[in-house]
């Protein structure tokens, strides 16, 4: 058993900073107070000039495990996941095979439980042929995150456009439903007019293709699903100004039965930025003009917009080429999703409790993650260890993912990762990873 305890650390937690000491005790946090001795045996830091924060919940990963483990593995990415502070993440089905069916959804459970170095659960997918599969998880309401619908294709080849699915799934999942929108006949479309138009296309096509126009109307759908059969929906990775509409910032977090997330990429990157980085930004749904960006940031700052989360979707560089058609969509972004938030902090943009609520604590209440994205007396320690005041710069050398490669390289963040925590155990400490097997599956209170 590893006990540990902080001294003196500025502890970031339900909207305060106050230094305090914080005992570690095994698998759980024990005391959070002041001039902690603990009589048990315990390795003790100094987090004077440090900020302790709750580990970073990511609801939208792709980890590629199974099928097509030569961009990624649940080992690889969740190491890149907990040296980023990120210490559980909810991982999509669109692997290889797709998890269609709960024994496929249980073989990604098995392989995390051998491999993964962060908390994690997975997504039930969706197809339009596995209504009556997907209602089975209804059984499995505390065992996994919810169930996920590609209401708009995207890699892996999982749209799913037949309308009666849709319409059983919204009326009979117990389960939160997590949509992908975009509307698929306008995207097809957009494609065909610039095709015709301008023949070869280019990145900065991209936003174009996938329109503000076809993020609203598959969003508006979705979310009129949601209110006819009162269903819990959690819209992901909005990218529009007029999505925003579609959302209520009236009513607490813990009342809304319709949320949704806004992404890190959407958050820092712009349509300017297709220019100097090409492809390498090219995701789905697609990074979009600076109003857009900047109406996200007035909605996560209203509460419009619930929580952050990266989509977290590696590609080898091979797979980022031209032409347009072949070129993947998706970004490795795990790693540096907290550093990119902190930035944020430093440049004034948002506070540090704001990130701890959208990254911690808001995902956990969202999902109702039983246990987690606090720093509470008796909750899981998962917690990680912060420098305001050492920069880190994205090189080749400390990327983890295993495609190697980052659209932020030669950032040069204004803050550091020093150690992570999960589940009590020091997975990821001054720049070396710990492999402890310390992850555990999530568990939700519904």
């Amino acid at each position: 058993m590893q006990n540990t305890v902080f001294k003196n650390i500025s502890v970031v937690n339900e909207s305060k900073i106050e230094q305090k000491d914080v005992y570690v005790k095994g698998q759980r946090i024990e005391r959070i107070g002041d001039n902690i001795s603990p009589k048990e045996n315990c390795t003790e830091i100094n987090g004077e000039g440090l900020h302790l924060l709750p580990g970073v919940i990511d609801d939208q990963v792709h980890f590629r495990e199974p099928g097509l483990t030569h961009k990624a593995s649940i080992f690889t990415e969740s190491r890149a996941a907990v040296a980023g502070g990120t210490t559980s993440f909810m991982e999509m089905p669109n692997t290889k095979p797709p998890a269609l069916t709960l024994e496929l959804l249980e073989d990604k459970y098995r392989i995390a439980r051998e491999t993964s170095l962060a908390n994690y659960s997975f997504y039930m997918g969706v197809s339009n042929d596995n209504s009556e599969e997907v209602l089975k998880a209804n059984r499995l309401g505390k065992d996994i995150c919810g169930v996920k619908i590609f209401m708009g294709s995207s890699t892996g080849n999982m749209l799913v456009d037949d309308e009666p699915t849709l319409h059983k799934i919204f009326k009979d999942s117990e389960l939160l439903i997590a949509t992908h929108c975009e509307d698929e006949k306008t995207i097809r479309n957009n494609y065909g007019v610039l095709k015709e138009k301008n023949g070869e296309l280019t990145p900065d096509d991209h936003p174009v293709v996938r329109s503000e126009h076809a993020c609203f109307v598959s969003s508006a759908f979705a979310t009129s699903l949601a209110k006819k059969y009162d269903s819990r929906l959690h819209v992901l990775h909005i990218t529009t100004a007029k999505e925003l509409a579609l959302f209520n910032n009236d009513i607490p977090l813990k009342e809304k039965r319709i949320t949704a997330e806004v992404c890190v990429h959407h958050l820092h990157f712009c349509s300017d930025d297709y220019e100097r980085l090409g492809y390498l930004i090219k995701c789905n749904p697609a990074i979009k003009g600076t109003v857009n960006r900047e109406a996200l940031w007035e909605g996560l700052l209203d509460n419009t917009l619930d929580v952050i989360a990266t989509d977290h979707a590696p590609h080898l560089l091979s797979e980022k080429q031209p032409p347009y058609e072949n070129a993947a969509s998706g970004l490795p972004l795990v790693q540096h999703s907290l550093l990119m938030m902190l930035h944020y902090y430093k440049m004034g943009r948002i506070s540090l409790e704001k990130i701890v609520e959208k990254m911690s604590h808001a995902v956990a209440d969202c999902f109702l993650v039983k246990d987690r994205g606090y720093i509470r007396e008796g909750y899981f320690a998962d917690l990680v260890v912060v420098d305001l005041n050492k920069e880190t710069t994205v090189n080749k050398e400390n990327i983890l993912y295993k495609c190697g490669w980052s659209p932020l390289e030669d950032f040069v963040f204004p803050a550091s990762v020093e150690k992570t925590f999960v589940n009590g155990k020091c997975v990821y400490d001054g720049g070396a990873i710990v492999e402890h097997p310390a992850a555990m599956r999530m568990e939700f209170t519904r």
